[in-house]
């Protein structure tokens, strides 16, 4: 059976319930997984209509057959297609790379237990806190925890019988008063799994129950007149309310709370996390996902929030989100809009915009080429363009009340300036002021020599200056032929408005935009270089008619002074040997006596 017939009969068996599609090619690899409210009509819209994306359309057309696994619910489809890419990483997908290597807090299972820092998850009925995200965070968590709780660090073996038997005996530690001797019996189980309780408190980011108990203790000493021992409470009273201060970012009420927002461009998207206890950041994170199919800011979401609940082992029952997405049914989904909430959601934001530009400076120095393809593909997709911009080339004019008018044209190549392909135009065919004949001129000029000498041309260009400029460029490609050939923008100085061909309304990008920086920097360098052409100009005309003004000294001479010297200072600078190098003695003395009156 041939394969359009043979998909056509998988497609028609599909249910309509919800679960997770597999894609494979002639060979029986693996494309991609997807999840799907129902099977049949999501499957289906694969082939029933024109996919706008390329990357799409190419995985159509490998598509041979097609396998399917139905689930309960859509938050299943969600958990079974994120462990399936993890499992089977196809080609098409987002592949999210699980670290097992995120530090862990644990409290080890023993009769008196020890805390401390591990990579390594033992089944064996300890209890850990975490992943944490960064080593500092578990030592500054383990930092605060020793200076208020006094806990054995030895791996002794404290059963009740080997204590009475005396086998231990006590250490430095407890001389130093890091220890309060277990192993000798001198502190009580009770007492021990006391300072353990708190402590599993402050590690989930509730620390009023360890200052309530510190200031009741602080009471009680105080009350029988033992000040050194409740000034000893008191200073650790200040570092759980110093440490407090410093984590509290929130209304203390908000608790157990997840939080996710996410930033993107055309090729990465970026979900940051945030997990918020008693109005504290315990964990923070930022998951980077490359895009294979050009998938939405929901998707990237969607997948992000089940890969990191996943990762991190989160049980809060709430998340915020900056808009709906669908997740497992147990969780409660908050849109937050004003207040506190509102301002937690945009911190985390922000984390992940800052996240971003840290990964973009990186790979600006570790991997330009990838850089360069990001920016390109921007620029594509904001300009609405048909293919990247890799050749782009920017025309001004520059001229005072019609004097001297000249124009300059700039090329970059790959988003940065080419500056040996730079060109100076002087208007030749213009009488007058005329920005728009002046800009008919050049572009006519420019195009006609590149067609003649067969080079390559640009797949944009930019016109500084709004409709009317944009116009007059426009008719000159058009009797060149290549109207439509070459995509081409205005841009208007005021609002930095771009302007588009038989289009009366303007686009207004992001003022962060990298393709409006870029579109100004093309402007800014071609209005520099046309500028430093025209006073160039405009000095050599001033010098030569000065030049001419003297007895004796006519264009001739002012030409060849200006040829050899190549400015109007150097000519006012030279002595007189150099004149008289350059004109002959008599000429020489006559301007250099006119020069230095």
């Amino acid at each position: 059976m041939s394969k359009p017939v043979s998909l056509k009969v998988q497609l028609s068996s599909l249910p309509n319930n919800p679960g997770v599609y597999q894609f494979y090619d002639a060979e029986g690899k693996i494309l991609y997984v997807g999840k799907a409210k129902n099977l049949k009509k999501r499957v289906s819209s694969y082939f029933n209509k024109k996919q706008e994306y390329g990357k799409t359309r190419v995985l159509v057309k490998k598509i041979h057959s097609i396998k399917h696994i139905v689930v309960p619910t859509e938050s299943d489809a969600l958990l079974l297609e994120n462990n399936l890419i993890k499992k089977l990483l196809p080609r098409y997908n987002v592949l999210l790379k699980d670290d097992k290597s995120y530090p862990w807090i644990c409290i080890k299972n023993e009769r008196f237990p020890r805390v401390f820092s591990t990579r390594k998850l033992i089944k064996d009925g300890s209890e850990y806190f975490g992943p944490y995200t960064s080593m500092k965070t578990v030592r500054t968590l383990l930092d605060l925890i020793k200076s208020l709780y006094p806990l054995r660090t030895c791996n002794y073996d404290l059963s009740e019988d080997k204590i009475e038997a005396g086998k231990y005996k006590v250490c430095l530690d407890y001389h130093l008063g890091n220890c309060l001797g277990p192993c000798e019996g001198f502190q009580t189980e009770k007492e021990y799994h006391d300072q353990i309780e708190d402590i599993r408190q402050i590690i989930k980011g509730n620390l009023r129950t360890s200052i309530q108990t510190f200031k009741e203790q602080m009471q009680a000493f105080a009350e029988e007149m033992e000040f050194e021992k409740a000034q000893r409470v008191k200073d650790k009273i200040d570092v759980l309310e110093n440490y407090q201060a410093k984590s509290t970012v929130v209304n203390p009420k908000i608790n157990n709370v997840d939080v996710f927002t996410i930033i993107s461009d055309e090729t990465h998207g970026y979900v940051n996390f945030l997990q918020i206890s008693h109005g504290a950041i315990i964990r923070s994170h930022t998951l980077e996902i490359k895009k294979k199919l050009d998938e939405t800011d929901e998707e990237l979401l969607q997948l992000g929030i089940t890969e990191i609940r996943q990762r991190f082992n989160s049980k809060s029952k709430e998340i915020y989100l900056p808009f709906p997405v669908t997740v497992d049914g147990d969780l409660k989904v908050t849109l937050p809009k004003l207040g506190d909430k509102r301002r937690i959601l945009d911190l985390s934001e922000r984390n992940a915009r800052f996240y971003r530009q840290d990964r973009l400076k990186q790979i600006k120095i570790t991997d330009p080429d990838r850089h360069t393809k990001r920016i390109m593909a921007q620029m594509k997709s904001d300009l609405r363009l048909s293919e990247e911009p890799r050749h782009i080339e920017c025309f001004d004019n520059s001229n005072i009340q019609g004097s001297n008018p000249v124009a300059a044209c700039v090329v970059f190549k790959d988003g940065k300036p080419s500056k040996k392909e730079y060109r100076h135009f002087n208007i030749k065919t213009v009488e007058g002021p005329d920005d728009f004949a002046s800009m008919e001129e050049v572009v006519f000029r420019r195009y006609k020599r590149l067609l003649n000498e067969e080079e390559s041309l640009p797949q944009l260009i930019v016109i500084d200056g709004g409709k009317g400029q944009l116009s007059s460029a426009l008719r000159s490609l058009e009797v060149l032929g290549l109207r439509g050939k070459i995509a081409i923008i205005g841009i208007a100085k005021r609002l930095e408005e771009i302007y588009f061909p038989d289009d009366p309304v303007p686009l207004y990008l992001d003022k962060r935009s990298e393709s409006l920086k870029i579109i100004q920097q093309l402007r800014n360098e071609a209005h520099r270089f046309g500028i430093t052409h025209h006073r160039n100009k405009r000095s050599k005309g001033a010098i030569s008619s000065e030049l001419v003004n003297i007895d004796g000294i006519g264009e001739k001479t002012a030409q060849q002074l200006l040829k050899t010297f190549k400015s109007v200072k150097r000519i006012k600078e030279a002595s007189l040997e150099k004149l008289t190098a350059s004109v002959g003695a008599s000429k020489a003395k006559k301007i250099y006596k006119s020069i230095h009156k």
